[in-house]
């Protein structure tokens, strides 16, 4: 069965929360005020997939506009700052699916590119994410708060 994607409201906070928190170890999982920070934040798109009425995954990104090197506009750029899926969910397109609704979001409101950070640790996100055709930009020490390095990867909307 496909999960239903729709958008964040502000009761469901608490429980994607808890699920930040369920996906990620302490020094990656965000706090309350930072995913609050995040999800509160101009330009975002925050997604929520249920399947049966239960919250199988949620999904922030944002998107933010560009400057050339002499104030020149230029295409905006996405950011993914967090997916997380549930791990009974895990491996049955509700990972596909968020992303999908996303690059589509971010595509449909002038993003060219988007990029994310993941650990460098974190097989399982780098594999999703190569397999949906991001690269590996460079890497980036100490990154997260717990001094683990993170992969900055990207990819072309089109």
């Amino acid at each position: 069965m496909t999960p239903h994607v729709r958008d964040y409201c502000p009761e469901d906070f608490e429980e994607l929360w808890r699920l930040d928190q369920e996906c990620f170890p302490p020094g990656i999982a965000y706090s309350r005020l930072e995913l609050m920070h995040y999800i509160r934040r101009r330009g975002v798109v925050a997604l929520v997939a249920e399947e049966d009425g239960a919250v199988r995954g949620f999904a922030v990104a944002e998107r933010k506009p560009s400057r050339g090197r002499s104030g020149e506009s230029k295409p905006d750029v996405g950011h993914v700052i967090t997916i997380d899926v549930r791990e009974s969910a895990r491996r049955h397109r509700v990972g596909t699916v968020l992303m999908d609704a996303l690059e589509s979001r971010l595509h449909h409101a002038g993003c060219e590119v988007v990029y994310l950070e993941t650990a460098v640790d974190n097989l399982a996100a780098i594999t999703f994410y190569k397999r949906r055709g991001y690269g590996v930009l460079k890497t980036v020490p100490r990154y997260y708060e717990n001094k683990l390095d993170a992969l900055l990867m990207g990819k072309k909307l089109v």
